[in-house]
């Protein structure tokens, strides 16, 4: 069963082309020339003034047009076209005329007049506007400046990130919102989840599976929904199961965060229990699977109702037994039988037996998997209440790469737990 996790919809995609301009970042009212160090040219002040008055009114339509006429006199010098542009650039975008806008907003920024003071904003605003009107290889470039003068915001942020994916650079989009989400991390923030949903999404359209896994690992360790735990760990579980040990540990964490969904899942674990030696898991995961009516047609429920009372047997039959094994295992020599008990506890909720059991086997050494049992360890630590001790076990978990990787997962839900 595969779940898939898109960003469509989500917050990170759904400025597009309703991006509204924020009054605040409008270009302020024009200052009179007279406020300025500078002055226009003589024969320009006067269409200039005339110009002003007209946006202070709120006739743009006619500033422009003065403007316009000044913009055409050739005794113009960069003061003047400098003043020219920036009413141009208000009245524009008072018109909603964006594209002439970033034209003239664009002229000021390196037209040597400009103080340095003003480019960020000027920078935000043709960030903004570029995204308005799709130019996204101009948003990452005025973004890009922006964000080197430490002046882009969160919001901005998101837009320059959007910006590489709606032009579908996904590399890009990866380079950008993996470094923004370190950054984030290394100021001890939480990384938002639309940068986390953004890299994962680029991972998903560059089909790279790897990345997927981490970038999906990464959206648990932050933002543990059911919907990503599914993806992950049905992801994982088609990686584990050509091992049975290994896929029953999956389904172990799958059952733990509640993601179990299909029969098959509730019925292949419920047998791979059984060969583990745990009928109590057994009865335990199929029980749980009928109390929420997962096997709704006649034939399936008839058969896992058998395999129930089946496992209900075994588990009578083992528990009656388990005072004479678990004696039998402390006199062993090697640890297998301790495991082989730790198991069975494990499976009938006996948490704090099932971990001391597990350290004995440890303990004593010649175990058959070790890297198994550190985590069967971990997990009966855990549901015993002891969280630092299963962290500590989930940790010396070592290799097999896919016990390594579950263990880490045991690891961020004992730290969410």
């Amino acid at each position: 069963m595969k779940v898939t996790i898109s960003v469509t919809g989500s917050r990170a995609l759904v400025m597009g082309a309703s991006l509204l301009l924020a009054a605040a970042l409008l270009p302020g009212q024009p200052a009179h020339a007279a406020e300025t160090k500078q002055q226009p040219t003589a024969k320009l002040a006067k269409p200039l003034h005339e110009a002003q008055e007209d946006l202070k009114a709120k006739k743009f339509t006619e500033a422009i047009g003065k403007l316009k006429e000044a913009d055409a006199m050739p005794e113009k010098k960069p003061y003047d076209q400098h003043v020219i542009n920036d009413f141009l650039a208000f009245a524009y975008i008072n018109t909603q005329n964006y594209a002439e806008a970033a034209k003239v907003i664009e002229a000021e920024l390196d037209d040597g007049v400009t103080p340095e003071s003003e480019k960020p904003q000027k920078l935000r605003q043709l960030t903004e506007i570029n995204y308005q009107l799709k130019n996204y290889d101009k948003v990452i470039d005025f973004g890009n400046r922006l964000n080197k003068t430490g002046g882009a915001d969160e919001r901005l942020r998101t837009i320059i990130g959007q910006a590489y994916y709606l032009k579908n650079d996904y590399k890009g989009t990866l380079k950008y919102e993996e470094g923004l989400a370190d950054s984030q991390i290394k100021a001890g923030e939480t990384p938002k989840k639309d940068t986390l949903l953004l890299v994962y999404s680029s991972c998903q359209k560059l089909n790279d599976d790897a990345c997927q896994t981490r970038a999906m690992e990464r959206l648990v360790a932050y933002y543990p929904q059911p919907d990503y735990w599914s993806q992950l760990l049905y992801s994982l579980r088609s990686q584990t199961s050509s091992n049975d040990a290994n896929l029953l540990q999956t389904y172990r964490l799958m059952a733990e965060v509640d993601v179990l969904k299909t029969p098959q899942d509730y019925n292949e674990m419920a047998q791979l229990a059984l060969e583990a030696g745990s009928p109590g898991e057994a009865a335990s995961v199929l029980e749980k699977g009928m109390q929420k009516n997962v096997f709704t047609d006649k034939l399936t429920k008839d058969r896992n109702a058998r395999l129930l009372e089946n496992a209900k047997k075994a588990a009578a039959t083992d528990q009656a037994s388990l005072p004479r094994l678990e004696k039998e295992a402390d006199a062993a020599s090697t640890g297998q039988k301790n495991v082989g008990v730790g198991i069975a506890y494990l499976g009938y909720g006996q948490y704090d037996k099932a971990a001391d059991e597990l350290s004995k086997g440890l303990t004593k050494g010649s175990v058959k998997d070790e890297a198994q049992t550190r985590l069967l360890l971990g997990i009966a630590q855990l549901k015993a209440g002891h969280k630092d001790d299963a962290v500590k076990s989930f940790k010396a978990v070592k290799g097999d790469p896919a016990l390594e990787r579950l263990a880490n997962l045991w690891g961020l839900h004992a730290k969410q737990a």
